[in-house]
């Protein structure tokens, strides 16, 4: 009897190689769009894209205006009308007092203190109230204050949305005004 060996085998003789001795196959590579690491970072990309342009949409849409028309001259002489507001302080306490819990559409009232150095109430010539919101210009409005007391001024305000407000209490006292700001938040009505 011979003797046969793996390479003189013919494949239709019914004889097949063991599978130990065959070379392993490897799998078709897959294509890198594919790949899941890929198709993440696209979409990482994508998303981060998408969110851009939504910011800068609403950047453009939704501009709040509170730039002051004639910006350039004001600051022209911005160093000299500091300097000069400042030798003009009277140094005055201004305390605005903003009730707890104010609620968007409910009327509120707002009290508004000015003492002198020495603690005693400055009756000024006028105090005006002025309500901006940062997100949307149309929502902004100004009022007078009344005389509640001596150096005690007091508006009913009611705040039409919800969300945060920039409050501006203006004194003025011949040709000065003195300002006192505050931020809060209108909750839901």
């Amino acid at each position: 009897m011979s003797s046969v060996s793996d390479s003189q085998v013919r494949p239709d003789a019914g004889v097949h190689p063991s599978p130990a001795a065959a070379p392993a196959s490897k799998p078709a590579p897959m294509p890198a769009w594919r790949s899941p690491w890929i198709i993440a970072w696209f979409a990482l990309v994508a998303s981060v894209l998408a969110v851009n342009g939504v910011m800068v949409y609403f950047a453009i849409q939704t501009n709040p205006g509170l730039v002051v028309d004639n910006y350039y001259d004001r600051g022209q002489h911005y160093e000299k009308t500091l300097a000069s507001k400042l030798a003009r302080d009277p140094g005055w306490s201004m305390q605005p007092e903003m009730p707890i819990g104010i609620k968007a559409g409910e009327a509120r009232a707002l009290r508004f203190t000015l003492t002198d150095k020495a603690g005693q109430p400055v009756s000024a010539d006028g105090v005006t109230f002025y309500a901006y919101r940062p997100s949307d210009v149309s929502q902004d409005f100004s009022l007078s204050m009344t005389l509640e007391g001596p150096g005690r001024y007091v508006v009913e305000a009611s705040f039409p949305v919800m969300g945060m407000w920039d409050t501006l209490f203006a004194v003025r006292q011949g040709a000065d005004e003195y300002t006192r700001g505050q931020r809060f938040m209108v909750g839901r009505p």
